[in-house]
């Protein structure tokens, strides 16, 4: 009975109320926060993962709210292997999307990040996203798995090479192709500023730095889209981070809703040290493309 006491004028004005509510729920979800995730900035943290492998959380009030991860890998460490997500280079569309969560777990590992961006994506919030877990997606760069190739670099994309005895190189290969993986851009190389790096666009970011020795990897990890918890950095500042944890050379990987960092609990499950956001929410995971894992000892 309501619609026979509303003027055409009042319905046209709650209609268009209801569309502003819809889109403004699309742009920014973190509000509703179903996933439970507690959006005050944590405590600083520093601890040993596994052998070989630091972990550090960061806590920044300035110049935003951050919370930034930061990974420091000892490639000499025993019974260190990598390993980046297969895939099928007779298929068009060579990967199969999951989570970082699911290709830890599948494959046994103790600790995984996402790789490279790819195609096709979208996000619309709650009128929905895509690639959903399975669908069928290109990474943009360069990437290998085991020695088999299955994408080839469509972008000029700088790449990760990981040799089975964790020789690790950036952008040079050395030997056979074993694991290999891609990102948007350098951030650092050669012990400086990369150029083009943008000032602005305060984003969730993952990266991936190698030090000039090369027997330390430094994956550093920013939270953001996320108000009262962090808010992320620009390319800018996460080359300066890098820097000044000594990196020598460093690659942008994908970002944004799908920044994660995944390891294995103790109780052999998945644990997401990071909030990811995908689809705005926080603690919400997204299936990417590919991912760059370790195995472990504890």
């Amino acid at each position: 009975m309501l619609h026979n006491l509303m003027t055409k004028p009042t319905a046209r004005l709650a209609a268009f109320g209801l569309f502003v509510l819809l889109v403004g729920l699309a742009c920014d979800l973190s509000a509703i926060n179903p996933m439970g995730v507690r959006l005050s900035q944590p405590e600083p943290e520093k601890r040993q993962l596994f052998k070989g492998i630091q972990y550090e959380r960061i806590v920044r009030q300035s110049p935003r709210r951050l919370v930034i991860h930061i990974v420091t890998i000892d490639l000499k460490a025993d019974g260190l292997k990598s390993l980046v997500s297969p895939g099928n280079p007779d298929r068009d569309q060579p990967s199969s999307a999951k989570t970082t969560s699911a290709f830890l777990s599948e494959a046994g590992l103790q600790l995984a990040i996402n790789g490279d961006a790819f195609t096709p994506w979208y996000d619309l919030g709650p009128f929905g996203f895509a690639p959903k877990t399975g669908q069928r997606v290109t990474p943009l760069g360069f990437a290998a798995s085991r020695g088999v190739i299955y994408s080839q670099d469509t972008d000029e994309q700088p790449t990760l090479y990981l040799q089975p005895n964790n020789k690790v190189t950036i952008n040079a290969l050395e030997g056979k192709i074993n694991n290999a993986i891609s990102g948007y851009k350098l951030l650092v190389w050669n012990g400086e500023l990369a150029d083009g790096l943008r000032s602005s666009g305060t984003e969730p970011r993952t990266a991936v730095g190698l030090n000039k020795g090369g027997n330390k990897l430094v994956i550093i990890i920013v939270d953001g889209r996320q108000a009262g918890y962090s808010e992320g950095m620009t390319e800018l500042e996460l080359a300066q981070l890098m820097l000044e944890r000594n990196v020598h050379s460093a690659i942008n990987m994908d970002g944004g809703g799908s920044t994660t960092l995944v390891i294995e609990g103790e109780d052999g499950q998945p644990l997401i040290l990071n909030s990811p956001v995908h689809q705005g929410i926080p603690g919400n995971e997204r299936p990417v493309a590919n991912h760059l894992g370790f195995s472990a000892r504890r």
